[in-house]
């Protein structure tokens, strides 16, 4: 039987499988024209959404400050990845939606991840693929996927 290995490891394997995924999304999006896309940004985008967000509501998503979200929103809307618009709802706040270009952005990201999931499943069979995304999502909070990463971690 084999030796257990030291729990430390699980969410070591976890992180360098995530990096690995998030490096090699990042290499094939700026090959795509993409090439000042960062990770934060991409999680900035993702909390944006469709429906866009003021900096308040970037901030609260993103587990930052409402001044962190306000910069991370104008680096992106230097790169034209967004704009900020009067709310139609409060003439007094500013809205953060995504460009077409943000938008493109996170259509290849969604196509690229699909690669990459393919790759996993040809190197590790689809099964098995399955079968750790199945008892990942047992063991992750109820709750669901979290984008305040880059605030968890204390950026």
């Amino acid at each position: 039987m084999a030796e257990e290995t030291p729990g430390f490891e699980l969410p070591l394997l976890l992180f360098a499988g995530f990096r690995s995924l998030i490096d090699q999304l990042h290499a094939e999006l700026a090959r795509q024209g993409h090439p000042d896309v960062r990770p934060a940004y991409g999680f900035a985008m993702q909390a944006i959404g469709r429906d866009g967000a003021t900096a308040s509501e970037l901030g609260r998503r993103l587990g930052v400050s409402k001044q962190a979200a306000g910069k991370t929103a104008d680096r992106l809307e230097a790169l034209g990845y967004v704009v900020r618009a009067d709310d139609p709802a409060d003439a007094r706040r500013k809205v953060i939606r995504l460009t077409p270009r943000g938008i493109d952005a996170l259509a290849r990201s969604a196509v690229i991840f699909e690669e990459l999931r393919k790759r996993w499943a040809d190197a590790l069979g689809a099964e098995r693929v399955r079968a750790m995304e199945a008892d990942l999502r047992a063991m992750a909070p109820l709750s669901g996927f979290r984008l305040d990463v880059a605030g968890w971690f204390g950026a």
